[in-house]
């Protein structure tokens, strides 16, 4: 069965910055053993299932019988200090030291939004079917379950099928990070299972570029839009820690793409130079990158549309 087509924006908090009882359950977790990243978007799926098969069937994941959550392990994510990427010249931040990253997979909660989402996006019959209880109570619940994080957040947002074009604003391109097919054979589980694209930046350069990019395009093409979504985005970044790291993960949608249209995918360019042609006051120049980046997202989108 092929992974979910989702991509993810991850935070790798430093676990010495997590509050009290999250940190306890986080250690649990490590100790039961993080998850690989190539496999969440299968653990995800699978405690989801789970979750709908039981008896009885729990609304969301991670939780009791009750609704209650559960305060047992959670599922992580582990990145080495050691492997972070160090802040730019000039950033408040100072390089990392070798300590411990962790990103929870907040799976309960981060459920609980895209509930919330498709009971307000998706059509009344497609509701009526998917779900085992009335509306309202499943809406009240769902909701009840977000506004438990209070003034904290997920630490990851993710997003199906595309990227959001703005995220690439958050990196460069000789950040990422790109394992080909021929560097991962076949195992037992299939082939290509830790092909991956990904990209990692310090907290510092990922916030400095979200909020020199929302204050260009606010002053170029409008408060709305791409402006409004990395303004948004960096307020979630700001619910972390200085030293986090921040993460951009094609993850199941590099199942859309082959090896050799994957290593020449230039959207991180493509963003960055229509950045840059804006700055000089080119639109045209800005609009040719833009709909480079565009057709190639377009293009793999629109087979969630295929079947």
């Amino acid at each position: 069965m092929p992974a979910p087509f989702v991509c993810y924006l991850r935070v790798y908090e430093p676990l010495g910055a997590l509050p009290g009882p999250l940190a306890q359950r986080v250690r649990a977790g490590l100790a039961r053993g993080a998850i690989p990243v190539t496999r969440v978007g299968a653990r995800e799926r699978d405690v989801c299932l789970r979750a709908q098969l039981g008896v009885p069937v729990r609304l969301l994941p991670g939780e009791r019988a009750d609704g209650t959550a559960s305060e047992g392990p959670v599922d992580v994510l582990l990145a080495d200090g050691a492997d972070a990427p160090a802040a730019e010249e000039g950033s408040p931040t100072p390089r990392f030291g070798p300590t411990t990253l962790v990103c929870p997979l907040d799976t309960r909660p981060r459920a609980a939004a895209a509930l919330v989402g498709f009971l307000s996006t998706e059509s009344p019959v497609l509701r009526t079917a998917a779900l085992h209880h009335e509306e309202s109570a499943v809406r009240s619940r769902a909701e009840a379950v977000v506004a438990e994080l209070g003034e904290g957040a997920t630490h990851i947002v993710s997003a199906t099928w595309t990227v959001p074009l703005p995220w690439f604003v958050l990196v460069e391109a000789t950040d990422r990070v790109l394992v080909l097919a021929h560097d991962d054979p076949a195992t037992a589980d299939g082939p290509g299972l830790r092909r991956r694209c990904y990209w990692r930046v310090s907290m510092a350069d990922a916030l400095a570029r979200a909020d020199s990019a929302a204050e260009l395009l606010s002053s170029t093409l409008g408060e709305g839009g791409p402006a409004e979504v990395l303004r948004d985005t960096a307020r979630w970044l700001r619910h972390f820690d200085a030293g986090s790291v921040v993460e951009l993960d094609y993850g199941g949608l590099v199942q859309l793409v082959d090896d050799e249209t994957l290593a020449a995918d230039t959207s991180a360019e493509d963003v960055t130079a229509a950045l840059d042609a804006l700055r000089e006051g080119d639109a045209e120049k800005a609009m040719e990158s833009y709909r480079r980046l565009r057709d190639f997202w377009a293009s793999r989108a629109i087979r969630e549309r295929a079947n």
